[in-house]
Formats: structure tokens, C-alpha cells, sequence
């Protein structure tokens, strides 16, 4: 059973930066693409950044280009998410996921997911 848990969400002053961190397990992980989305109240979930297997390949939202840094650490099963210069819309509950299948390079939107964290929040106060 793959399980994700996320962690490293708080509150933080615009043009803070905080790091989210997914530790995965249930999965030979470094096979898999990751991704990190988010959902801010009365929106619907949002692609945020994508990272391939080996950690080679990354596409993000234009809207975090520039500012967010996806990365992975193989030997610790585990995806991050750099955010910097962060800004009140930032603000959301950000969700690690995993991709649907080994033919996914990178993950880029959410029918390529299969498994989901629980959550983590992020608040940017401006």
C-alpha cells in the first residue's frame, strides 16, 4: 500500500519561503514520477510542480515558475518542494502525489495521479 505523508507547511510572511517535504513508502519509488499539487478554499486542485523518476526531468505551473524548485532524494524515498518568494495567493493545502503509472514521465496534471498525501497547509500572510 503506498503511503504518502507530507510535512514542512506553516505560516509565513509573503516573500518567506518554506520547504515541503513527501516521504513515500509502498512504492519502488525512484521508478515513479512525483508531482506536488494544491487547492486553496472553493477552488479545485491545481497542478503545482512535477518531477520524473530520476529527478531529471521537472515542469512546474507558470504561476510558481521562478519561484518553486521541485527535487528528489532516491535513497531517502522522499520529494521536496523549495518555495520561495512566496505571495498571498500561495496560500492553499498542498497535496504530494505520485504518478498513475511507470509510462508517466512527469507528472503535469491530476488524472495522472494515483495516490494522494493527506495534505499540509500553507498560509503566506501579506
Amino acid at each position: 500500500q503506498v503511503r504518502l505523508v507530507e510535512s514542512g507547511g506553516g505560516l509565513v510572511q509573503a516573500g518567506g519561503s518554506l520547504r515541503l517535504s513527501c516521504a513515500a513508502s509502498g512504492l519502488r519509488f525512484s521508478m515513479y514520477a512525483m508531482g506536488w499539487f494544491r487547492q486553496a478554499p472553493g477552488k479545485e486542485r491545481e497542478f503545482v510542480a512535477g518531477v520524473s523518476g530520476s529527478g531529471g526531468n521537472t515542469y512546474y505551473a507558470d504561476s510558481v515558475k521562478g519561484r518553486f524548485t521541485i527535487s528528489r532524494d532516491n535513497a531517502k524515498n522522499t520529494v521536496y518542494l523549495q518555495m520561495n518568494s512566496l505571495k498571498s495567493e500561495d496560500t492553499a493545502v498542498y497535496y504530494c502525489a505520485a504518478a498513475r503509472g511507470l509510462y508517466i514521465v512527469v507528472i503535469t496534471k491530476a488524472p495522472e495521479v494515483r495516490d494522494w498525501g493527506q495534505g499540509t497547509q500553507v498560509t503566506v500572510s501579506s
